[in-house]
């Protein structure tokens, strides 16, 4: 086998691992968006008066075990205004979204 076939094999596997993680990188982060949404409407999280503390909102320090995608699915939600904050670590689902039917679809409409 020739070098430039063999380049071109490691170029296709390097890239095809590349997507294989972007895409379990993004399937965790959806599953954990789910599981923020979900606990805020288990807790009935729905204006500033019923907004809750999250934990996993404040920085750590320290960082051990695996990787915990939490807080940057909620910094997602955030920007995509399904989840509001009102305080340093207190949130709660938005009134545009608080029935989870958007959710279920895969967003807004």
């Amino acid at each position: 086998m020739s070098e430039t076939y063999q380049h071109i094999i490691g170029l296709s596997f390097l890239a095809l691992v590349f997507l294989i993680t972007r895409y379990g990188v993004g399937l965790r982060m959806k599953k954990a968006a789910q599981l923020i949404v979900g606990g805020l409407e288990d807790r009935q999280a729905y204006d500033v008066y019923t907004a809750v503390s999250l934990n996993y909102a404040k920085p750590t320090w320290k960082k051990f075990g695996l990787r915990d995608f939490r807080p940057k699915a909620l910094e997602s939600l955030v920007k995509a205004g399904v989840v509001v904050q009102s305080g340093p670590d207190r949130f709660y689902l938005s009134p545009d979204f608080s029935t989870g039917e958007e959710m279920a679809a895969g967003g807004p409409a």
